[in-house]
């Protein structure tokens, strides 16, 4: 599989000597390691059973989420959406207060 950026492709299955394997999968087990603690503090982590770390082919690395439920990928999805919102919000909500803190005074 490779997405439109060309960034993902087949799973590494066989070895090439020179590709930095490890160094990408690292990087994929800390981003499926911090996507599982935050899963389990919203009680998805058993909806997720299949997240784990893998390397493609390149030595870039892979979270794998597995296959999920429609319900549990509409919920990650929803709460995604609810955080993008929650930040934009926060920004918005701060930008004034800056402004007004970087005014001259006259």
């Amino acid at each position: 599989m490779t997405d439109r950026r060309g960034v993902i492709a087949r799973r590494a299955e066989d070895l090439v000597p020179g590709v930095p394997y490890v160094r990408g999968w690292n990087l994929a087990r800390r981003g499926a390691g911090t996507l599982a603690d935050q899963l389990v503090l919203l009680g998805l982590d058993s909806d997720f059973p299949g997240l784990v770390a893998n390397v493609n082919i390149f030595g870039d690395g892979l979270v794998e989420l597995g296959t999920v439920r429609p319900e549990a990928a509409e919920r990650l999805a929803k709460l995604i959406t609810a955080g993008l919102q929650a930040e934009l919000h926060s920004t918005n909500a701060e930008t004034p207060a800056l402004a007004q803190r970087q005014t001259p005074a006259a």
